[in-house]
């Protein structure tokens, strides 16, 4: 009993000192564990605020470019045109009908008068049997009148000498006279008869010839808006065709120079034309087929003011072609309108490329060059991104002493990423080519390594 005490006793400051070391190292790995994640945190913490600080009391870093005149232009002017077809002519039905069979298809070339199309027209085909049975029937009078006048000129002339001879009174002889001229009159009054139904008859056989479609001159077709057992109206209408209007110029053969010009500026793909359409959609009205020429082709172009003085015609024009690059195509000045449009204040200006060969198609975006102006200086350009609409004006932002100061601007051309200044700056001043909002009135930038305008 008293060894087991003892054993005891000597075990208990060993057990002590087992917790204790074990509490000891969990602690000494505790603190180690949080000075390894907190030390660097504040190191970071401290950095951050730091910088943070260095930032707040730094210059916003802002890229520019120094205005130049526009190397290689020499005032030169270029204008994007849309190429249109020489002729065009949009042919609708002259007769109310079916379509029976149409011949051509879009693409398809065609001569002058060639058949486009045929129209049932049975309505039309009867008033034509019966002009002719008309006619048939007022020439009959007609004989039948001539018959009277003949007998009524032998009568009378037999009374004429039987009165001088007594064998008849002068009353009698009245009386043939009289009939003799009514004979003479209903002769008139049929040939006149016949006449009338003949010009009705050439008239009806004239609207039956509009049930062969034709085409009015050699071109190419660019349109078919109708189907085979389609309803057509004298209008040109057709049940089966897709009845938006057509391209600039429906109405004019010459294809709309006015409205084809104001199209020059929609786009590079151009304004949105009708021919695109499909002959498949239904709706009414619309010319049946549009035939064009295109060996050769024009584009109308709206030459500002400023450079009117330049265009002379007669000389020729480069032309480039986004489609055809490098083809060193020329295009001569046919007319101008010689009168400033007063909206626009532009010159209407019309040329002609030559397209023998078939690689220019109607409606494809081109921009005509135009020799610069006598003695006209290069112009000066702005980047289209240094640009800013502040009050619905155009205006920019110019670093003068290093601080911010927007000055407002007059945009002349547009040079695609690029716009023209015609008023607000001047060749050396600095412009910021990327707004953003620490771009403000007055304030204080660092300006980036800057580029010059090429």
């Amino acid at each position: 009993m008293a060894d087991a005490q003892t054993q005891y006793e000597n075990q208990q400051p060993s057990g002590n000192r087992k917790l204790f070391l074990f509490i000891f190292c969990f602690a000494v790995l505790f603190i180690v564990v949080l000075l390894a994640g907190w030390v660097p945190r504040h190191l970071r913490d401290e950095r951050t605020a730091k910088l943070a600080e260095a930032q707040k009391d730094d210059k916003p870093l802002v890229e520019t470019e120094t205005i130049q005149p526009t190397k290689g232009s020499g005032g030169a002017l270029s204008i994007p045109g849309t190429t249109i077809p020489d002729n065009v002519a949009y042919v609708y039905a002259r007769s109310n009908g079916y379509l029976k069979r149409y011949f051509v298809d879009i693409g398809q070339r065609v001569k002058q008068g060639q058949l486009l199309a045929t129209i049932d027209a049975p309505d039309l085909d009867a008033q034509v049997a019966q002009a002719r049975e008309q006619l048939a029937q007022s020439e009959q009078q007609l004989v039948q009148q001539q018959s009277q006048l003949t007998l009524a000129t032998v009568t009378v002339k037999r009374y004429r000498v039987l009165v001088q001879k007594g064998v008849f009174s002068r009353q009698d002889g009245d009386t043939q006279e009289a009939n003799y001229s009514s004979a003479d009159a209903n002769v008139a009054a049929a040939q006149r008869n016949v006449d009338a139904f003949k010009a009705n008859l050439n008239r009806v056989l004239a609207l039956q010839g509009y049930e062969e479609v034709r085409a009015p001159f050699a071109g190419v077709i660019t349109q078919r808006n109708v189907d085979t057992g389609a309803l057509i109206s004298a209008g040109g209408s057709s049940s089966g065709a897709d009845n938006a209007p057509p391209p600039v110029g429906q109405s004019s053969s010459s294809g709309g120079s006015a409205q084809a010009a104001s199209a020059n500026s929609a786009g590079t793909s151009g304004s949105t034309s009708g021919a695109a359409t499909s002959a498949q959609s239904p709706g009414q009205g619309g010319p049946l087929f549009a035939v064009s020429q295109v060996g050769k082709l024009r584009i109308l172009v709206s030459v500002p003011e400023g450079y009117a003085s330049a265009i002379h015609v007669g000389e020729q024009a480069p032309v480039d072609f986004q489609e055809l690059p490098g083809a060193g195509l020329k295009a001569t000045i046919t007319r101008t309108a010689n009168s400033i449009d007063p909206n626009t204040r532009t010159l209407l200006t019309e040329l002609e490329i030559d397209n023998a060969g078939g690689k220019l198609i109607p409606g494809m975006y081109a921009i005509v060059n135009f020799p610069p102006l006598t003695g006209a200086t290069a112009p000066l350009t702005v980047s289209d991104d240094a640009i800013a609409i502040r009050h619905d004006k155009p205006q920019v932002a110019t670093v003068i002493n290093g601080k911010i100061h927007y000055v407002p601007i007059t945009i002349g051309r547009d040079f695609g990423n690029a716009s023209e200044v015609l008023v607000g700056l001047k060749a050396g001043d600095v412009v910021v080519t990327q707004l953003n909002d620490n771009v403000v009135e007055g304030a204080e930038v660092k300006i980036a390594p800057r580029r010059v305008t090429p």
